[in-house]
């Protein structure tokens, strides 16, 4: 499972923060005599996650963790193997001429928890009136944008197991996009036509973390069968989950999925270790205590290779003012928006150090917003440029740029302000605290003061999505193989453009928002590249759009972590991707009867 992180993502499309650890692959477990049950004996997985899930109404969901890897599928979905975009919901798919309309034949039969049919009906509604509503703020949206108008696909019934896509132009990433989940129309049609006080429709109140589990009808292998909040989150297999093994017996295999709620990562290893857990995400920290202990612990470490996320410094560059205070001070705006101070800090961090250290050799130097494993992404030796540890180039840097060295060598800008930040990140990630007091220690060599401070992450979150108060921070975003699932990331519009946020529905308005000309120009190249066909075209494009990225810094990148795992043995079927981490396949996987 990749992070939560993968701790079976959404979908391949859908870019959402790290907060489990920079592997993106973190899924520990926990005892399970902490949990106790009427059922006797059954196939079971536990795992855990760092915090309590937000909402259990994907379309509002921007975060992890979140329930929707295991409740809900989509049309089509993304082999984390192969690369190759497969049918989940859809039988199949027709693909016109001209490339501008597909339409989807469903599989016949299929069903939602509740035993009512899904039928095409579901889909028209899912897009129509909940992804392409603009009465509903969901980054979905993002995503489903086509060509420099942002126009939204057409979705129409064709008859009673086809539908009719129709996009505005060739649109590459299409038949990938097609993984967003389907919702169910019967449960959700009413709160989206039914308004509130305030004119907003009921909807956005729908499936709260508050709601009965019961309500909750979806169409995954797996549904939503208790929530004890800040303990556990528990499914239970989907009797009407269409997928069969070649034999016809109904999948998955394992009856229940167990999510116990620790939020450190040192007691998920505690817990894995004390010999009743299933499986933990494998940090660098832990790596060779864990490695030593395969054979008598009874479980495999499984190697991916370079994780898909990211891992980055950011700085708050927008300039923008609400209720007449600066959301960044300004003395401070001046510094964070000269690509010559990003350019001296992405020089003065010294990432071999980090990889030596934190993630114990376990990680490579990381320069790309691209995943590695993906077709689009450029390497060093094709020419993107690469900050490799020097001090004194970044200082070079500083000088150049009107900074100055004081009497006691501290960094001033040149009306002799101390250069002095906060740099935040969330709390109870070990290995994401300790990259943090590196970085501190690695920019006061070049006269920087780092007020380095972990926060919890419903008040991190807050402050990057919200109140945009922040002036530095350390995060990480989930990756994958197709850029264009980045769009929201990089429309000045997103909803993840979080160097520069534009505030989003709902939120109190900023006067002053600025979009800088390279960031229209990577909005741009992103428009271009989801409109080409070609591959080796759109690999030109996409490139042109990481040597940006890299001259000016939006994201500082770090490390790319290894993706590592283990899982217990008695887990049949694993078949471990960076992409998917261990159980991205979870409905063909056996696992023998533990004993609660």
């Amino acid at each position: 499972m990749k992070f939560l992180s993968k701790l079976l993502t959404i979908k391949r499309f859908w870019l959402i923060i790290i907060l489990a650890s920079l592997t993106a692959s973190i899924v520990a477990a926990c005892n399970p005599t902490n949990f106790k049950s009427a059922d006797a004996q059954v196939p079971q997985l536990v795992t855990s996650i760092l915090s309590d899930p937000k909402t259990f109404n994907y379309a509002l969901s921007s975060e992890s963790p979140n329930i929707f890897g295991l409740t809900y599928e989509g049309l089509t979905s993304e082999n984390p193997l192969t690369g190759k975009i497969e049918p989940d919901l859809a039988e199949s798919w027709q693909i016109s001429d001209d490339k501008l309309r597909i339409i989807v034949t469903l599989r016949d039969g299929l069903k939602w928890s509740d035993g009512q049919p899904l039928t095409v009906d579901d889909v028209v509604f899912t897009y129509n009136d909940i992804y392409m509503n603009e009465a509903i703020p969901t980054d979905t949206r993002d995503v489903l944008r086509i060509g420099e108008s942002r126009a939204l696909p057409k979705v129409k019934k064709v008859d009673a197991r086809r539908v009719e896509f129709i996009t505005p132009e060739p649109f590459a990433p299409f038949l990938g996009t097609l993984g967003l989940p389907i919702l169910p129309a019967h449960a959700l049609e009413k709160s989206v036509k039914t308004k509130d006080q305030d004119g907003k429709p009921t909807f956005l109140t729908k499936w709260s973390v508050d709601t009965p589990p019961d309500q909750i009808i979806v169409n995954g292998p797996y549904k939503l069968e208790r929530y004890d909040t800040s303990q556990r989150v528990i499914f239970r297999r989907n009797p009407y989950y269409w997928r069969k093994d070649a034999q016809g017996s109904s999948q998955p295999y394992i009856e229940r999925v167990i999510w116990q709620i620790v939020e450190s990562t040192d007691t998920a290893l505690l817990q894995f270790r004390s010999a009743g857990l299933d499986t933990v995400g494998v940090s660098p920290d832990y790596f060779s205590l864990l490695k030593r202990q395969e054979k008598q612990g009874n479980f495999q470490i499984y190697n991916g290779g370079p994780a898909a996320g990211t891992s980055f410094v950011l700085f708050n560059l927008n300039k923008g003012t609400r209720e007449g205070k600066p959301l960044v001070d300004p003395i401070k705006s001046r510094w964070f928006n000269n690509v010559a101070f990003r350019q001296a800090v992405a020089y003065a961090i010294d990432r071999q150090t980090m990889i030596n250290n934190t993630y114990r050799g376990l990680g490579k130097s990381q320069n790309s917003p691209i995943s590695v494993q993906s077709p689009f992404y450029l390497s060093p030796t094709e020419g993107l440029k690469v900050y490799d540890y020097n001090p004194e180039k970044a200082k070079q840097l500083l000088i150049k740029a009107g900074f100055k060295y004081n009497d006691k060598n501290q960094l001033v800008d040149a009306d002799g302000n101390q250069i002095r930040f906060t740099l935040l990140t969330n709390a109870g990630n070990k290995i994401r605290e300790a990259m943090g007091s590196q970085i501190k220690q690695d920019l006061s060599k070049i006269g920087m003061q780092v007020d380095f401070t972990p926060l919890a992450w419903n008040t991190y979150t807050d402050k990057l999505s919200n109140s945009l108060d922040w002036e530095a921070s350390l995060l990480g975003l989930t990756g994958g193989l197709e850029p264009n699932d980045g769009a929201n990331v990089w429309s000045p519009e997103g909803g993840l453009h979080m160097f520069n946020q534009k505030p989003q529905a709902g939120q109190k308005p900023i006067q002053g928002w600025e979009v800088t000309a390279w960031e229209k120009e990577i909005a741009k190249l992103y428009i271009q590249g989801a409109r080409e066909l070609d591959e080796a075209k759109r690999k030109a494009i996409y490139a042109q759009t990481q040597q940006i990225t890299q001259e000016n810094l939006p994201f500082i990148y770090l490390v790319n972590a290894y993706a590592l795992s283990a899982v217990r043995n008695r887990f049949e079927g694993i078949r471990f991707s960076a992409l998917g981490g261990a159980f991205w396949n979870i409905y063909e996987i056996k696992a023998a009867t533990a004993r609660l």
